[in-house]
């Protein structure tokens, strides 16, 4: 489904990426690992289309993104590709339920789909109490369950997590594997993880290292 060729990135004179190579299949939970400094973190950005690779080839099911202008890949990353991030960005005037919605209206979904697709996803993970809970009024598990539901209400093609249980208890991170795992068995959702939190590997389907802006396939 996603197919990566000789990425290369490089800011100044540090050379991140090295021609690195990456694939991903539909409904795979795949986590990428490596020491501070391997490139995770500028790849996840790369293949969730924030940056742009120096020289290589980024697939999405056969679309070349490296095609798509600045309209036309804002677009494509609004209705295709969720993230979900280690300190979640939820907006904090909002409620739960608003913060869930917030891309689907981007995607000018009408008011009705967009509450609808939101609060299933929020039941789904649980929240259904806490639709009208402000981010300040939730726990940081539950504040990691609102924005997974932001990340899968345009049914994206992919979910790329940036360290997403870094800032979690040990049993609030059991919980959220175990919410990815179950997100995979019941929608398909593919899930592209970068993690220092190696209990992921259990739940995964592939590990991924990369050291030194390469994947070590010798790992």
């Amino acid at each position: 489904m996603i197919t990566a060729k000789q990425l290369k990135k490089s800011f100044g004179q540090v050379h991140v990426l090295k021609g690195l190579d990456f694939n991903v299949e539909k409904g795979e939970i795949v986590i990428v690992v490596g020491a501070s400094g391997a490139g995770k973190t500028t790849l996840l950005q790369i293949l969730g289309t924030l940056d742009r690779p120096d020289s290589g080839q980024l697939f999405f099911d056969g679309i070349d993104i490296s095609s798509l202008n600045e309209k036309d890949l804002s677009a494509f990353r609004n209705k295709n590709i969720g993230f979900v991030f280690q300190f979640h960005h939820l907006l904090p005037e909002f409620t739960a339920l608003e913060n869930v919605c917030i891309p689907a209206f981007i995607a000018k979904k009408s008011k009705t789909e967009a509450i609808t697709k939101a609060k299933e996803l929020l039941s789904m993970l649980g929240l259904d109490h806490r639709l009208d809970h402000k981010p300040s009024e939730l726990s940081g598990g539950e504040k990691q369950r609102v924005a997974i539901a932001r990340a899968l209400v345009n049914d994206p093609m992919v979910v790329f997590a940036d360290e997403p249980s870094g800032n979690l208890d040990s049993v609030t991170r059991q919980e959220l594997h175990e919410i990815i795992v179950e997100l995979r068995d019941k929608l398909n959702q593919t899930f592209v993880i970068v993690t220092h939190d190696l209990e992921m590997e259990h739940m995964s389907d592939r590990k991924i290292v990369m050291t030194d802006g390469m994947i070590d396939v010798s790992a």
